[in-house]
């Protein structure tokens, strides 16, 4: 019988999809922030993905029934492919490239945040440093 396997690692596909050339600029907030960034971002994982998916594992499944004739390999079709060894969602690709749009949107709010509050961290980052240097000054006399 063979396993199914998980789809659960396929999300770090997101990592192939790069931003684009604008990002190389420093700009990256604003390439998050960009609605046709986000949608080359999406549609990027939505082609990897479902390539991914018809992949054909049977050769590779074969190589390994050779080397252990017990493995769940060896009930591996010739012509499976990796989606159907999964238990493909036909709608997959689409969904994955959906939650990457939307966390790309996401990310873009927490960019713009963070760098909204980057002057305040860095005062309070000085203020905590100047505190435990008086701390260590008054614990040494």
């Amino acid at each position: 019988m063979t396993r199914r396997l998980s789809l659960a690692a396929l999300p770090l596909i997101m990592l192939a999809a790069p931003l684009p050339a604008a990002a190389a600029d420093g700009d990256a907030l604003a390439v998050l922030n960009d609605p046709a960034a986000q949608d080359q971002m999406a549609d990027t994982v939505a082609a990897l993905v479902g390539a991914l998916m018809r992949l054909n594992v049977g050769p590779l499944a074969e190589a390994v029934a050779r080397v252990d004739p017990e493995a769940d390999a060896a009930y591996i079709p010739p012509d499976a492919t990796l989606g159907e060894l999964a238990g493909r969602d036909p709608d997959y690709g689409e969904r994955l490239g959906r939650d990457v749009r939307a966390g790309t949107r996401m990310a873009g709010h927490m960019a713009a945040a963070v760098a909204a509050y980057a002057p305040v961290l860095t005062d309070m980052a000085r203020d905590m440093a100047a505190q435990w240097e008086r701390e260590r000054e008054d614990a040494r006399r």
